[in-house]
């Protein structure tokens, strides 16, 4: 799931004209010139020809050296190689630095600034301590007329839209006494797509609603769940005659089967509030962290089953993708999910305006951590407008209480008592509250809501 730079990512190497202020005299260069200066007015004042004798190699070598100027500035030119990897794979990315002069550089000095979730190295020997943060220098050799290339690799830790770059370089030239101003290119925008928790809900869908699927609905039609034996009628095909039940009976029957539909699940992340500290691909995961994951794991195993899946927000900016299915769909889920983040000052909206927009035969499937008030009362309005509904909870499960003062930890405790009092309510409102697990998290919920499903409704008269 990876896929070149584009071309707007590689930019062109600069080369620009002396105009003066390109280069700059380093301090290697003042004090040469000191030296040299006060052995002349010491040779003058003094009257001693042996302080000349020393001061003129000094002098001569830093003429010499300054008759070697450079005319033009390095070319500097950034890229990467994988512009969209999975949370934990690898990205490359190359800083060219271009030597165009008729001069060469003694060294150039190239630094790369890059999020700290992109965990970048190079293989330079001559480099510095590694620092976190993307600011460790690289010393390279540029003869003149050459292109050397600095080449970072490492895994990106951790979801969302991270930034590369930019890139700077410093050529040191005339042995040292001059340096470039720094020649500095534009940053590069990486995708890292979420690494999908490891899923699979074994159990059938409440209900199916589609035209084709794998899922068995109630109604009689083409598909392979057998459903029963029935008389041969017009439009029926010769291949499904049970010809062992027609010898018996002597009229022709026919095996009826259950058609085979999809469904559509409705995932809605609850971005309300967060919790915990990310620590990336690895490490402790936020609320945040586990709801995104989980949104995307669910969406890859119905997709992959040929449901169509849609995404909903119930944060601040209330955003919603349609319901579609294939891969094509999974790509969209995964790039909507690199936008999510948390939204506590939302207005209130509750149940009965989300489920205006989702179909009363799709599976809601909530991903809360139940720390807001407001996420309790829409999914009980989702449950009273005869919504399927079934509530993940994605709080960290060894998430503690910070000690604040001798209180902390019975406010904490008072605190879990009362979530899972509400957990309980939510339960008699026939939303079930489940805790993320990854495969099989919802087998036991959705087998509840099957049997819910395909229970008989009772009849007002």
């Amino acid at each position: 799931m990876s896929q070149g730079a584009s071309p707007e990512g590689d930019l062109e190497p600069v080369a620009s004209t002396d105009t003066g202020d390109n280069w700059a005299p380093t301090r290697a260069l003042g004090r040469a010139v000191l030296v040299a200066g006060l052995l002349l007015v010491a040779a003058v004042l003094l009257g001693r020809t042996d302080l000349v004798i020393l001061a003129a190699p000094l002098a001569l070598s830093v003429a010499f050296a300054l008759a070697k100027r450079p005319r033009t500035l390095p070319g500097l030119r950034l890229s990467t190689v994988e512009s969209f990897p999975v949370e934990g794979g690898d990205l490359g990315a190359t800083v060219e630095v271009e030597n165009r002069d008729v001069t060469g550089y003694d060294l150039t000095v190239v630094q790369l600034q890059h999020s700290p979730w992109l965990r970048l190295e190079g293989g330079a020997a001559d480099a510095g301590p590694s620092r976190r943060g993307g600011n460790r220098p690289y010393v390279t050799l540029v003869p003149r007329g050459v292109a050397t290339a600095v080449e970072l690799a490492g895994p990106a830790v951790r979801w969302g839209r991270h930034w590369l770059g930019p890139a700077s370089a410093h050529a040191v030239a005339g042995d040292g006494l001059l340096v470039s101003r720094a020649v500095v290119t534009g940053a590069l925008g990486v995708k890292v797509y979420p690494l999908t928790d490891p899923f699979k809900a074994d159990e059938a869908m409440p209900r199916a609603a589609g035209l084709v699927g794998q899922h068995r609905s109630r109604r009689p039609g083409e598909g392979g769940e057998l459903a029963g034996v029935r008389q041969f009628g017009p439009g029926d095909r010769l291949r499904r005659v049970d010809w062992r039940v027609s010898l018996r009976t002597e009229r022709l029957h026919v095996a009826a089967t259950l058609s085979d539909r999809d469904a559509e699940v409705v995932v809605l992340l609850d971005l309300l509030a967060d919790a915990g500290r990310s620590g990336g691909i690895g490490g402790a995961s936020s609320v945040l962290d586990r709801s995104v994951r989980a949104a995307a794991a669910i969406a890859e195993h119905y997709l992959h089953r040929g449901d169509r899946v849609s995404v909903l927000e119930y944060g601040a900016q209330a955003r919603r993708l349609r319901p579609a299915s294939g891969r094509r769909q999974y790509l969209t889920v995964l790039e909507w999910l690199l936008d999510a983040h948390p939204s506590p000052t939302a207005q209130e909206r509750g149940g009965a305006q989300l489920a205006a927009g989702i179909s009363a035969a799709a599976l809601v499937v909530v991903l809360t951590p139940l720390l807001d008030a407001r996420s309790a009362s829409m999914l009980a309005g989702l449950a009273r407008s005869g919504r399927f509904v079934v509530a993940v909870d994605t709080l960290p499960s060894d998430l503690t209480s910070p000690p604040v003062n001798t209180w902390s930890d019975v406010s904490y405790r008072l605190w879990k008592a009362e979530r899972e009092n509400t957990m309980g309510q939510l339960g008699e409102h026939g939303v079930p509250v489940v805790a993320w697990a990854g495969a099989g998290s919802l087998d036991a919920v959705l087998r509840d809501v099957s049997r819910l499903a395909a229970a008989p409704k009772a009849v007002l008269r």
